[in-house]
Order: structure tokens, then sequence, then C-alpha cells
């Protein structure tokens, strides 16, 4: 029998575990999934959770509940990948063979990146929201601030979902108006970028939306350090932005066993081929989601398109047929634009985001690059999508895995 190891039970992983079992024969085929976690996170939830929008609970759920029957759940660290062996080394010295390897180990935080970031204001004054914890803190501190100057911030690029740290911005747009409190409450919003959204055209389409919110916007920022004592940040111009709250995207980072097995780049992203997501170094390793380095948005509709592409080229190879190069980038993102509405994009590699309508040509119901209500309803049903059909591999009726041009105004 062989083994088709899967390394991460996040997002991109479990959806690979519940389309491989379904195409697989267990008489032929061991699949295994390894992550050293006990939960499931929707990160999504992450951004809703400091402004009350979810709780905890709508966010966390046990990672076995979503591995299907017939895949080998294994709870464990992994210390590095040996792939001139074909080997997965444990934490606790046991070896895993294997004969298809796929990593999904996505990406994690490193504030530590940062000089002063992690320093005496950490979870006091500075915060994060890409990860629960960070979340969870600032949901705490928003409860009781007082207002004052509020800095939403990116270090680096790039991130996962890139479009996150503006839908905060919104986001806390809205929520301190609601709180009756918004004329205390400086935004503002530091990239470094040369504009808010990552694509061009979307920012010259939808930068009317920080003027009217009154949220300013600091570009061209290369931060140097977080200055703890007086509660600026810094960067490597002299630039200094003051805040009396700090809410920061670290520097993003592949997982730390990508360095420790010598597979990654400077950021421990495994470098893979773009479009059939096979690793560029390794036949038998594919790769997925936050792990790779192709240059699509790190998001998890990305992962979605690419878990389908990827379990049709999965079975070429294991059928000795030439690898399908058809994954185009494509990406599909609600962006909450705050007070109800939301905006929608979709783009690819080679395309912008465009106006249009999605799914239907003509017909919508949502509308692309355009604020609308049922945009955020959309976003807000995706979360029962995301548990009840994402992860269990089922395909979305109605979407396509590569960007559809009809329907769209290129």
């Amino acid at each position: 029998m062989k083994h088709l190891l899967i390394l991460g039970a996040g997002t991109a992983g479990t959806m690979m575990a519940n389309h491989l079992r379904h195409n697989l024969k267990e008489d032929d085929w061991e699949i295994s999934i390894i992550d050293e976690k006990e939960e499931h996170h929707y990160q999504p939830g992450y951004l809703f959770l400091p402004f009350d929008i979810y709780q905890p609970e709508d966010i966390v759920k046990s990672i076995a509940e979503f591995i299907p029957k017939g895949v080998s759940l294994i709870k464990n660290k992994i210390e590095r990948i040996i792939p001139a062996e074909n080997k997965v080394a444990m934490k606790t010295g046991e070896m895993l063979e294997y004969d298809v390897l796929i990593i999904a180990t996505g990406a994690k935080i490193a504030p530590e990146e940062t000089t002063g970031m992690q320093g005496a204001e950490w979870q006091k004054s500075v915060f994060d929201f890409y990860t629960f914890e960070g979340s969870l803190a600032l949901r705490n501190k928003l409860r009781e601030w007082q207002g004052g100057k509020l800095v939403i911030h990116i270090t680096e690029m790039p991130i996962k979902c890139p479009v996150a740290p503006l839908e905060f911005a919104f986001l806390a747009d809205s929520y301190f108006k609601h709180k009756h409190m918004r004329d205390k409450v400086d935004i503002t919003f530091v990239t470094p970028l040369s504009g808010a959204f990552t694509k061009p055209k979307a920012t010259a389409a939808l930068d009317h939306l920080l003027q009217e919110k009154n949220i300013h916007i600091v570009s061209d920022f290369a931060i140097e350090q977080v200055d703890n004592d007086n509660k600026k940040i810094i960067d490597y111009g002299g630039q200094e932005v003051p805040f009396d709250l700090l809410v920061t995207v670290p520097t993003n980072k592949g997982d730390a066993l990508m360095e420790r097995s010598g597979l990654g780049d400077d950021l421990n992203y495994v470098p893979t081929n773009k479009a059939t997501l096979q690793s560029k170094d390794y036949e038998n390793i594919f790769v997925l989601g936050d792990a790779s380095n192709v240059p699509a948005s790190k998001a998890g509709s990305v992962a979605h398109f690419e878990a389908e592409i990827l379990t049709e080229n999965i079975l070429l190879y294991i059928g000795g047929q030439p690898l399908k190069a058809e994954f185009d980038g494509h990406a599909n993102c609600f962006i909450e634009t705050g007070n109800g509405k939301a905006l929608l994009i979709d783009f690819n590699y080679t395309h912008e985001p465009v106006e249009g309508t999605f799914p239907f040509p003509g017909v919508g119901p949502l509308r692309l690059l355009k604020e609308s209500r049922m945009n955020h309803m959309g976003k807000l049903a995706f979360r029962w999508i995301y548990w009840n059909v994402l992860l269990k591999g089922t395909h979305i009726p109605f979407v396509s895995a590569n960007m559809q041009e009809a329907g769209k105004h290129f």
C-alpha cells in the first residue's frame, strides 16, 4: 500500500484530505494528516472577534471533526522533512515514509522580526489580530478603550488575506460610530505599499472610501522599529507615526519547519510551480495555501481553488500522466467596509480586480467592486459555507476554480 502524507490540518490540508479520500481507493492508498494542534480556527473570523461581531465559539472547532473517515490524524510535532529519503521526521524520533507529500503548513506572524514590536507594550497598546490570542486580547482592549490615535499598520508583504488590515480600519470606523465616540478616535492606515489596496486598479476605484470615512493613509512606510517608550512607529527614512493604540500586521512567514528542512526561501515559503502547484525541487511534493511562494493572494479562497486543481493533478501524477498547468491565481474576496456593507473583488495572476457580476454573468446577485448590503451578507454567510461545505471538499455550485471572464468588465 502506498502512503500519501499531508502536513498541516488547516484550511488547505483539511480540504485536500477530504478531496483525496473521495478519489483514492482505501485499498491502494493510506492517507495521513499531521498537525500538533487540537483546534481548527476559522481565520477570517479573527477580523470580527475584536468588534464583538463573532464570539470565540463561532470560529474555533475541533480539528478531528473535519478529518474524513479513512484518513489517519496524527497529532504530533514535525521536526523536519527529508525529501531525498521520502521521509518526515517527527519530534518523537519516529520516521514516517511517504510516496506523495502535500505541504499545507500555512503562514504565521513573526513580530520578533521587527525591533520593539514585541516590547513592553505588546498586548497593552500594541496588538495583532492575525492570531486568535491577539484578536481576543484586542477585543478586550477595545471594549474599554477611551479613544485617541488608532494606527492600523502593515509591516511588509506578502501577508495572509491582504485586504484584512483595510477591513479592520473600515470596521473600526463603524464600531466607534456605533459607540458614539468616532469623534474621539483618529484612524491612520500605514502601509508599505504606494496605495491602500494591493492592486493599483482597486486603489484607484476605492480610495474614496478612506476619504469618506476620514481615515488617513501613510504609504510607502518601511518600518524600522516600534518605539514603546514614546509610542510611535519609525520607518527607515526617519518618518514617525505616533499611536495610542497600534494594531499591526507583523511580518508573515512560512512554517519554521521549512527552514529546518532546507525547503523554504528567505521567508520559509516553499518554491512552487504557480500553475501546477508541484514543488519546483521534488516531483512527489505538492504545496498549496499560504505555505507556497506562488504570487497569488494568501487567502482562503485561493486555497479552495488550488485544492480543486491540485486534487486532479495529484491523481494525474499517481497515474503517470502529465500535470495540468491550470491554476491561474484566482482569488475571490469580500472586503468589509463597515456599516453593514462590503465589497467583492475577483482577480487572478493576470487580471486585477474588475467590475461586473458574480457568480452569474449579468445577473449577480453579487456586484464586483461595488459596496452593497448583499456583499456583506455574503461575507457573513461564508462562515457557514466554510464549516459545512468547503472543509468537507464539496464543490460550491457555479463557482469555478479559474477566474471566469463572462459578466466582467476588463
